[in-house]
């Protein structure tokens, strides 16, 4: 009872100071006119000029994004699903995780990497001092790309795209050429190295920009000045990665102008090697499932050529023909940063996003896995439940602003709805799967006609 008129009081106490507040309000909009019988305790000034003050403060800066910002923090709507996607297991690359505790160990690596390109460019009279001071003169346009806070001060920011270009640089041309490679290279030589670093090479939020990559490069060669002149730092870099879709060649004639960095060179490769840029309809499509698609009659095969990208699937007289993928621990990781690349940065288009609703589209069950399997389009590491949770989560949370494929969608829904291409699969799915069902099916079919006679 005694803290129910304890409530009560407090409620009148509200209420008291409110209806103060209210004439107050209303006496200062009179002209300031106040009726005298309220006591000095009974104002409530509002300071108005201090809030709007702050707001006005805030909104005099720059607002917009740079152009050039093209580095990005995962959303946590997208990072949710899954964390071990986004971050690096080895090698961090760039400022945002550099202080983790497992990017220690590999430090030293990279600066053996320096260390060794140095050695080769002492004769062309390349010095640590000048590569130092060339980057620093690009570092505000560097620091332009991240679209985030980067809390380490000029010279540090300098000395790690200098250690970390570097030796992204002499990894790519070791890779290429196995004479700059020493003895006890601590990567080559140990082949868990080389999985973490295509792990941690395409993550998005593990990156520097392409133009320190690109300054760096030029400053530096990869021989001896006598050897022919080696080819761009892109036909490197793909070439490093060149099985992480597939075991088909990549098509390096493609030009890569307007790279941003790794991750985008892989995705403009990707893109470009499709040669399928025409303009798209807005609207959304679901398509069957690859079961259905069997028992509707679509043949399911892979691609022909050798140089297509993964996202050139094609539908032609029934048969959807769908470029090979290899899928192993790496294919998540690939695909989920690509896709978190194109819902942040303003100029990608959805191209990895809606391959990825295709594949969802198309895959439900074990069985269709087990159809792409048998059909060679995939190449599948994993193990089917596995396979086919990946593709069934992986672009949830993600938008879809233009759907690549949904006149491809409607041309399939269209072949479904015909009934001679179903009927045809089901005689041979059912009746004529094998020769000794065929004679069987011959036999019973003479056997009943001559009964008839």
């Amino acid at each position: 009872m005694g803290d129910r008129i304890k409530e009560t009081e407090a409620i009148k106490d509200i209420q008291e100071s409110c209806i103060r507040s209210e004439t107050m309000v209303k006496s200062e909009s009179d002209g300031g006119k106040r009726d005298p019988s309220h006591g000095e305790n009974d104002q409530v000034i509002v300071d108005i000029d201090s809030p709007t003050s702050s707001i006005k403060s805030m909104m005099s800066q720059n607002l917009t994004m740079s152009d050039k910002c093209c580095i990005f923090r995962v959303p946590p709507i997208l990072r949710r699903h899954s964390e071990r996607a986004y971050i690096p297991n080895a090698f961090s690359i760039g400022p945002w995780h550099r202080n983790h505790s497992l990017m220690q160990s590999t430090e030293k690596i990279k600066l053996k990497y320096l260390k060794h390109l140095l050695s080769r460019e002492y004769e062309r009279g390349v010095t640590l001092e000048e590569l130092y001071e060339s980057t620093r003169e690009i570092e505000k346009e560097a620091r332009s790309c991240y679209a985030g806070t980067i809390d380490v001060d000029v010279e540090d920011f300098v000395r790690l795209l200098v250690i970390d270009g570097c030796f992204l640089i002499e990894l790519f041309r070791k890779d290429k050429d196995i004479g700059l490679r020493e003895d006890d290279d601590p990567i080559f030589n140990m082949s868990c190295m080389l999985q973490y670093l295509y792990h941690d090479l395409i993550l998005v939020e593990n990156q520097i920009p392409w133009l320190v990559l690109e300054h760096l490069f030029n400053k530096t060669s990869a021989t001896q000045s006598t050897q022919a002149e080696e080819i761009t730092l892109a036909h490197l870099a793909l070439q490093f990665f060149a099985n992480i879709f597939s075991y088909n060649a990549l098509n390096i004639d493609t030009p890569y102008d307007g790279t941003k960095h790794l991750l985008d060179l892989l995705r403009n490769w990707l893109v470009k090697s499709s040669g399928n840029d025409k303009e798209y309809k807005p609207g959304w499509e679901p398509i069957p499932s690859a079961t259905d698609l069997v028992d509707a009659g679509i043949k399911l095969k892979v691609g022909d050529s050798e140089h297509r990208s993964i996202l050139d699937i094609k539908f032609n007289n029934g048969s959807l023909e769908i470029p090979s993928l290899l899928i192993q621990e790496t294919t998540e990781v690939i695909i989920r940063n690509l896709i978190s690349y194109e819902q942040c940065s303003l100029k990608c288009t959805d191209r990895i996003t809606s391959y990825a609703v295709l594949l969802d589209n198309l895959i439900n069950t074990t069985k269709d896995m087990d159809i792409f399997t048998c059909s060679g389009i995939f190449n599948n590491w994993l193990n089917p439940e596995e396979a086919t949770q990946f593709f069934n989560k992986l672009y949830h949370d993600a938008y879809l602003k233009e759907y690549y494929y949904l006149e491809l969608c409607q041309e399939v829904n269209k072949y479904c709805r015909r009934w001679i291409p179903r009927w045809h699969a089901l005689l041979m799915r059912k009746y004529f799967r094998t020769p000794w069902a065929i004679v069987s099916m011959f036999a019973a079919a003479t056997l009943l006609i001559l009964t008839i006679v």
